[in-house]
């Protein structure tokens, strides 16, 4: 079989780490580079030990990330901090499927880019969220490929149907969503040490300063055709992975079959995305290691309000096994190939 080539750039940390364990069961792409900017030279098993039985990866060196050194290259997947893709990938060969895992061209709005990440707008890729309307027809072909954030990816699969749908206002909309500690990357920080996340779970960025707002936004309103304003409480739970989000609107029906079957009949062809039995609740552990979210949703008769509870892994639905649907997507490969179904249990 004649394999793509495929490049990791920032394999050094969590997302790059989960690209090349996907990658290593894709039966179509091989990854040939794997670079590291701070952690160059090192073997990639020492960041990375869970690979260490893939004697691929057990013979890799991490490299300098330059364009010569991704050249051959069919895709390259960045997976590096917000502000840190846009340099290396406005050189990069324009045939070469490129899928940018950091922020830096998922906003269509420079000033809402440079109000939320104060840098230089590098420009609109296209949106990689598959299954909301109309987006997988524009990732066909595509060379320049964003991939959503964790917190847009799980809340826009909750809500676009019912704002498509007309069965939910857009000026109400709250979002109260808790990460698990790899969604804040490798870096260290005071408040990710185990001392202060163990039995304890903690709000942050509150009131409207996560970056991830502006995303959010761009892709409900888009569902909604109109603009939406949402207001959004992050939270830091005590696990190393997963995202459980409550989306919560202002219901225009009350009728709670009729946003059940909007989630239905948006959903019922996608393989990644599962809308749960009346009377059961997603769970991050559910999806714990899969490319699959889980959906579950209840009509509030007292508020008059409609809430979609979205669980997703964050590396892999919320990031990793995401770029690689995107990927497989634009290579026309089928857009399962080499991503996990279902999560890992217990």
């Amino acid at each position: 079989m004649q394999y793509l080539k495929a490049g990791v750039v920032g394999a050094s940390g969590y997302a790059g780490g989960e690209l090349l364990r996907l990658l290593a069961n894709h039966p179509q792409l091989a990854v040939t580079v794997v670079t590291g900017s701070g952690s160059a030279g090192r073997d990639l098993i020492e960041l990375h030990p869970n690979l260490a039985g893939d004697p691929r990866y057990a013979q890799m060196v991490l490299q300098p990330a330059t364009v010569d050194g991704l050249s051959g290259c069919d895709v390259v997947f960045l997976a590096l901090p917000h502000g840190h893709s846009a340099a290396l990938a406005v050189d990069l060969p324009a045939d070469v499927v490129v899928v940018d895992l950091g922020a830096d061209h998922r906003l269509a709005d420079p000033e809402a880019w440079q109000r939320y990440y104060g840098l230089p707008h590098a420009g609109h890729w296209a949106y990689g969220l598959p299954e909301l309307a109309e987006v997988r027809p524009a990732l066909r072909g595509a060379r320049r490929i964003a991939n959503p954030g964790c917190y847009p990816t799980a809340v826009a699969l909750a809500l676009a149907p019912l704002l498509g749908a007309g069965l939910v206002r857009v000026e109400d909309i709250v979002v109260v969503a808790a990460s698990g500690t790899s969604g804040a990357g490798r870096g260290l920080a005071d408040t990710l040490h185990s001392a202060a996340v163990m039995g304890s779970m903690s709000a942050y960025k509150v009131g409207g300063g996560h970056q991830h707002t502006p995303e959010m936004e761009q892709s409900l309103s888009a569902a909604a055709g109109s603009p939406v304003t949402l207001s959004f409480t992050p939270m830091l739970a005590p696990m190393a992975r997963g995202i459980l989000a409550t989306v919560s609107a202002a219901a225009l029906t009350s009728a709670v079959e009729d946003v059940r079957e909007a989630l239905y009949t948006a959903y019922v062809d996608e393989p990644f995305v599962t809308v749960l039995p009346e009377g059961r609740w997603p769970t991050t552990g559910a999806v714990l290691g899969s490319n699959s979210a889980q959906l579950q949703v209840a009509l509030d008769p007292h508020s008059g309000r409609v809430s979609v509870v979205s669980a997703i892994d964050n590396l892999v639905k919320g990031a990793a096994g995401q770029a690689i649907q995107n990927a497989n997507i634009a290579l026309d490969l089928e857009e399962t190939t080499g991503l996990p179904l279902l999560g890992v249990a217990p």
